[in-house]
């Protein structure tokens, strides 16, 4: 089989995946947030509500879109697009199982996109640039509240991005590898009788980085670009039909993405625990089961704890996170010399 219809098949699977997810994931959001507290949640399209996605995709589309008076008409278009289509790219290089794929007879070889030796720059570098669909937006719509929506956003991604790198460096220090399939490689095997991730030879760093990726993410309680008591929507208080749905699809994705690179980091990847020659598509499955505890992290969050004020977050970024990572990756680098 051609070398390029592999590549378009895995390319098609892979982003065919992230967009399912990101759609059932707001169905799993309305649906746990309705079990904690003790309602039904969506219930009447399709079985269990299951077609509520589609339902709800298909009402944006025949939803009536409105430029606001004053907008920057070009700018108020391209900034759902520069929030989506980043958090969308950056999956591109998460390797999802470990050996090669092999399937009637063909080979398809690994399970990714594509292979980067610096894929952990690849994912910091794309994943960063979707603040800017979010500054953007906020303000070209000519609104106080969406513009000030967009300036926290900034200062939060500011104040949390740096923490974010910081702990990802003490991993790529212990590993010696930007590569992702490098990084899980590092993590086979026991350390101390556990399996040998980072999770437990890196415990500060893990916690930084799953708080950081809340942040990251616009997700409570760090949630302040649309911050609702405050700023009535924040940075998308002006958009309607598909264009609101695209903001919102690009946070979806981005917390799926989210997920998959903290397994990676530090949950051995799509490793099965104790068992180093497992098939491909049990490694596929228990990636899958480790991306997923974090995504209902997400959501458990969100309907648990209630918001930060927004000086309580600088300070949290500014005076503990980045200190704290700070003097992880220098206890990492003592340790990796000595």
């Amino acid at each position: 089989m051609n070398d390029l219809l592999i590549l378009l098949i895995k390319a098609s699977v892979i982003y065919g995946g992230l967009l399912g997810t990101a759609a059932l994931m707001t169905l799993a959001e309305r649906k746990f947030s309705a079990w904690m507290q003790y309602r039904i949640g969506p219930n009447r399209v399709g079985p269990f509500g299951l077609l509520q996605p589609l339902a709800d995709g298909v009402k944006f589309i025949f939803k009536e879109e409105v430029v606001p008076d004053g907008a920057n008409p070009w700018l108020f278009r391209m900034a759902p697009m520069m929030a989506a289509v980043p958090a969308m790219l950056t999956v591109a290089v998460v390797p999802f199982a470990g050996g090669d794929i092999v399937l009637f007879g063909q080979n398809f070889g690994q399970l990714s996109i594509t292979d980067l030796d610096i894929g952990v720059l690849f994912m910091l570098a794309i994943g960063g640039l979707g603040v800017y669909g979010v500054i953007l937006g906020g303000w070209s719509s000519n609104s106080k509240y969406s513009l000030l929506g967009g300036l926290r956003a900034s200062a939060q991604m500011i104040s949390y991005e740096l923490s974010l790198i910081l702990v990802v460096l003490s991993i790529v220090a212990m590993s010696g590898t930007l590569d992702l399939r490098g990084i899980v490689a590092e993590q086979t095997g026991t350390w101390l009788l556990l399996p040998a991730w980072n999770v437990f030879q890196q415990p500060l760093a893990f916690v930084l980085f799953v708080i950081a990726t809340f942040a990251e993410t616009n997700r409570h309680p760090f949630d302040f670009a649309e911050c609702e008591p405050e700023l009535v929507g924040g940075f998308h208080t002006e958009y309607s039909s598909m264009k609101f749905a695209l903001f919102f699809l690009g946070e979806y994705c981005a917390m799926v993405v989210m997920a998959c690179l903290t397994t990676v980091l530090f949950l051995g990847g799509p490793e099965v625990p104790y068992w180093a020659d497992a098939p491909w598509f049990l490694q596929l499955v228990a990636f899958m089961v480790k991306a997923g505890i974090f995504l209902f992290l997400f959501i458990w969050v969100r309907w648990t704890l209630p918001r930060f004020r927004f000086d309580q977050l600088m300070h949290l970024g500014w005076k503990v996170f980045l200190p704290l990572a700070l003097a992880n990756l220098f206890l990492t680098g003592l340790l990796v010399s000595f």
